[in-house]
């Protein structure tokens, strides 16, 4: 079992303030047992964020900054050829304030299959101008095939909400088109008939797109290694909202099911267990290493609180 915590800690001051409530006792346990491994450093204007990189590296993918292909992957379990490079388009609301965009939300509310479908198609003539072919994944993930996407390094979307969309726009050269393109669907969508019902509904337009998981597949596809992770999202909401009392909530309840689980697991003896904890900034994972006596004895993680590893990361 490889268990694999995303948004394990925010570097922000309402997620500092909430790290020292935090009640963990089997998280604690956890650590006192499990051997850490190297630190994967990295910062929090990384294009991709640690939790992806942790999951990258066990599925054997590429880890350029911004070029996980995340949406080549996906594009293979669905659409057949699925060679080249891919993109997921996101449509979204941006939210307009004096000095800047921010991406608004999680996902868009009340975005039903048949808007979302009616919207990929209205927009999908624009995109082949630009080589880009669009396909539909589920309402608020859309896949693209287009060369523009080889080599052009995208924020992840756990980058964004919430955030000023201008800090995390591509720079490259080749991303020209795609600033247009964004462009033209703004003014495309102001006036399309889903935005009028979802007005009347009283629910925020679809105003805009995100590009995000570029690139292409390495081929031969590499193994992935054992065990395949189990991403747990439990605090991936609480965390992109700053909602840091549903966070602390979300993290005890986490600590109480999937820490136990992982517990049990290594009751029964089996090797290969891990555990990965991811920030903002920095990953870490852990090992369930055989280890000696002394080691058991003088690990550090045992004696103090969990709260001083998550506040590394």
């Amino acid at each position: 079992m490889h268990l694999l915590i995303p948004f394990a800690f925010c570097s922000s001051e309402g997620c500092a303030a909430a790290l020292p409530t935090l009640k963990l006792p089997h998280l604690a346990k956890l650590l006192a047992r499990l051997t850490p491994l190297p630190l994967d450093k990295g910062d929090e204007f990384s294009l991709s964020p640690p939790h992806e990189r942790a999951l990258a590296r066990a599925l054997g993918l590429p880890l350029l900054d911004g070029l996980i292909p995340w949406a080549a992957l996906q594009a293979l379990k669905k659409i057949q050829p699925a060679d080249g490079a891919w993109g997921f388009i996101t449509p979204c609301h941006w939210q307009v304030g004096t000095n800047h965009i921010a991406m608004s939300g999680l996902e868009l509310p009340d975005f039903s299959t048949q808007e979302s479908q009616t919207l990929l198609t209205a927009m999908q003539p624009y995109f082949e101008e630009d080589g880009i072919a669009l396909h539909y994944d589920h309402p608020t993930r859309w896949l693209a095939r287009g060369e523009l996407f080889d080599g052009l390094a995208t924020a992840s979307l756990d980058r964004v909400v919430g955030r000023n969309v201008e800090n995390w726009m591509p720079r490259s050269a080749s991303a020209a088109g795609l600033r247009r393109l964004q462009n033209e669907m703004q003014m495309l969508l102001y006036t399309h008939p889903v935005n009028d019902a979802r007005a009347v509904r009283g629910v925020p337009p679809v105003n805009s797109f995100w590009l995000s998981g570029t690139g292409a597949l390495p081929h031969p596809l590499p193994e992935p290694t054992e065990p395949q992770p189990v991403v747990v999202s439990h605090l991936r909401d609480a965390a992109l909202n700053e909602d840091w009392a549903a966070w602390a909530q979300a993290w005890q309840a986490l600590d109480a099911t999937e820490c136990v689980a992982l517990l049990r697991a290594l009751d029964q003896g089996d090797s290969g267990h891990q555990l990965t904890l991811c920030g903002e900034r920095n990953a870490q994972t852990f090992d369930a290493q055989p280890q000696t006596y002394y080691k058991r004895f003088m690990n550090i993680f045992g004696t103090q609180p969990p709260s001083i590893l998550l506040e590394t990361l």
